[in-house]
């Protein structure tokens, strides 16, 4: 797996409600063989590539983007992301963008929140001395939400701030704007339009994989590397059985 050097994000964190939804994923990983770190508020660990990650009790006042499982209680419910931990060296740089131009509020002392209808945070840590190289294990930039409305006016924004990026590159199911903040840390702005149902109904997403139009071309190639995936919910939506054979 890569390594997280200077500009780059080490962990992934998630919300949850409770300390009890911490001492339920505890107890599921170590079950599964992965060993955590627990702490106040914090659950800590690694996936199989070394990508850091941990589960954090955080209450906000937006609405949870509660994950549904069927072996997994809803009360302990991962909640949707709360934010990500990069390293990063260049902080008062990177303080002036994200409070001048993206009007981050700063949190903590390393710590901005960009507030919405959904809210994220990004901590800078102070970076090792070894130099990062992306892989697996890495992330490779971080996302924030717009709407389709206020996309170009973002991009617009940006280049008035003198900040370099990328034009607006339409993705299929949203548009998506590259920059790169000072401590070199790569991040996206992301519109909702149309969104990912574009090709199936809300009810139907996840049940099969679906591309983009240019790479249903790579479709056989592309199925050939992925690993396929239970779907947790195909018991549910089996027809049920009335006894009665046939």
């Amino acid at each position: 797996p890569g390594r997280a050097g200077a500009g780059m994000v080490h962990r992934i964190v998630w919300r949850v409600a409770s300390e009890d939804a911490l001492a339920f994923w505890a107890k599921r990983l170590a079950d599964e063989g992965h060993e955590t770190v627990r702490a106040e508020g914090e659950l800590r660990f690694a996936d199989p590539e070394g990508l850091g990650l941990a589960l954090m009790v955080e209450a906000t006042p937006d609405t949870p983007l509660a994950a549904r499982h069927p072996e997994i209680p809803e009360d302990v419910a991962l909640l949707g992301f709360a934010g990500v931990r990069a390293y990063g060296g260049r902080r008062d740089h990177t303080a002036r963008l994200l409070e001048g131009v993206l009007g981050a509020s700063r949190t903590g002392d390393r710590t901005w929140t960009l507030a919405g209808s959904r809210r994220g945070w990004i901590t800078y840590d102070p970076p090792p001395a070894e130099r990062g190289r992306p892989s697996a294990g890495t992330v490779h930039h971080v996302a924030w939400a717009t709407t389709a409305a206020e996309h170009p006016a973002w991009h617009a924004r940006l280049a008035d701030a003198g900040v370099p990026s990328t034009p607006i590159i339409d993705r299929y199911y949203f548009h998506s704007i590259y920059f790169r903040e000072p401590s070199g840390v790569l991040c996206e702005l992301a519109d909702d339009a149309p969104g990912f149902t574009r090709d199936l109904p809300p009810e139907s997403l996840g049940t099969r994989l679906v591309l983009p139009p240019w790479l249903e071309a790579r479709r056989a190639e592309i199925e050939d590397r992925l690993t396929p995936l239970p779907d947790p919910r195909a018991a549910s939506r089996a027809p049920a059985r009335d006894g009665t054979g046939g």
